[in-house]
């Protein structure tokens, strides 16, 4: 008999042992009874009666799905490839556990359907300046659609967008003929302030006594400071007019005196 009591308290025992169930603090337990749904188990240890109930683990850390590289064409009509990366946690592991068969897979396929319906929706210039608005509303619209399965999406990240050879020399060739385009503007730009500033100096110049030489004089003195440069002199044509005035003097003076000694 008693052989009998000690062979039943060690299967007990045993039966006790072989039911405690660990739950980690990153999971969550859901516990069933008879088959039914009954409560979601914490953090710890828990005694769960194998045949009557059932227990499954969910993690519950944030987890990332890396969504495959999709092609998909912009509103534009211009063909490209794009991936991206999702990020979601678990709010409700009953929920994530009896309303998807595979919450991950799940949360995969909808992230790459989205994913290509909001491209179609923009142009190709909306997409690769846009970026973060995309994001934020495609991470908008996985959240809204996965929140019956007990998911919350955190962030969804557009990581790579792969165009075709040919509109990549496209938009090449458009940045290109944009700097050129500013390039000319700004020399137009500089010219034309160049100009205003000599027309400024010309006016003071001329309207101040031997400005115009002090100037020529400081522009050989710079042109001196290297001995390889060949000075040009340059002479106003004022001086040039006053030398001739008086060339033209000397000669009338020199006919006047010919003459009057022809008459004596």
């Amino acid at each position: 008999m008693e052989g009998l009591i000690i062979m039943l308290l060690f299967i007990a025992f045993f039966i006790i042992i072989c039911s405690i169930r660990q739950i980690n603090e990153y999971e969550r337990g859901i516990l069933f009874a008879f088959g039914k749904f009954s409560r979601i188990l914490k953090p710890g240890w828990h005694v769960i009666l194998p045949i009557f109930y059932s227990c499954s683990k969910i993690d519950v850390r944030t987890k990332t799905v890396d969504v495959p590289e999709q092609e998909a064409i912009t509103k534009d009509n211009v063909s490209i490839r794009i991936n991206a990366v999702l990020y979601y946690n678990i709010f409700d592991a009953s929920k994530a556990l009896l309303a998807v068969e595979n919450f991950n897979y799940a949360v995969s396929q909808l992230a790459q359907t989205t994913m290509r319906n909001i491209v179609g929706s923009v142009s190709l210039d909306e997409l690769l300046t846009e970026r973060d608005k995309l994001s934020s509303k495609i991470c908008e619209i996985v959240d809204n659609a996965t929140d019956p399965w007990g998911i919350k999406v955190e962030n969804v990240e557009l990581k790579d967008i792969s165009l075709p050879e040919e509109m990549k020399r496209v938009i090449a060739k458009i940045a290109e003929a944009e700097r050129e385009k500013q390039a000319v503007i700004t020399k137009a730009e500089g010219e034309v302030e160049a100009a205003k500033n000599l027309a400024t100096a010309a006016e003071i110049m001329g309207n101040t006594p031997g400005a115009l030489h002090l100037r020529t004089l400081a522009t050989l003195n710079d042109l001196s400071s290297d001995q390889s440069n060949t000075i040009i002199f340059a002479v106003p044509i004022e001086s040039l007019r006053a030398i001739d005035g008086i060339a033209n003097e000397k000669q009338i003076e020199n006919i006047a005196s010919k003459v009057k000694r022809l008459k004596e």
